[in-house]
């Protein structure tokens, strides 16, 4: 799998994959994780501290606790509650070999939702040294 595509390119099949998954119907909101993998992924040293936090506490949470999309969606809405200053995170130099440009090559339906899947956890995997930090933040949110 090619471990970073060009950002357009990576961009457009995310699009593609949005449009997907929201179209999806099922009740896990599997479009949660997309959205979190595609903003860690991306992530550059311009990204709200926000975008940042909850992306990386939506894959630790599917990830490492096996939360559904919509789980982790009221996970982030129970988080935006209460207004505070966001952690800042160490940025890794690679972001998981997996892209939204190879999940979009997986045939639709399960292999895709899948992909998905292992997306999530290649993202989070580079991102695991911030692991603390996500844990701590969300044992304050009961989480």
């Amino acid at each position: 799998m090619d471990a970073q595509p060009n950002s357009a390119s990576n961009r457009d099949a995310y699009h593609e994959l949005s449009c997907y998954t929201l179209a999806h119907g099922h009740p896990s909101f599997i479009h949660q994780h997309v959205v979190d993998a595609f903003a860690a992924q991306e992530a550059d040293e311009h990204i709200k501290p926000i975008a940042l936090t909850f992306a990386l506490a939506g894959l630790y949470l599917h990830v490492e606790k096996a939360l559904s999309g919509r789980q982790v969606q009221l996970a982030h809405m129970k988080m935006a509650r209460q207004k505070r200053q966001w952690p800042t995170f160490a940025l890794p130099r690679e972001r998981g070999a997996i892209t939204a440009v190879d999940v979009m090559q997986a045939a639709p339906g399960v292999e895709r939702d899948k992909a998905i899947d292992a997306w999530c956890a290649s993202v989070w995997g580079a991102f695991r040294g911030n692991q603390d930090v996500v844990v701590r933040l969300l044992a304050e949110y009961g989480l």
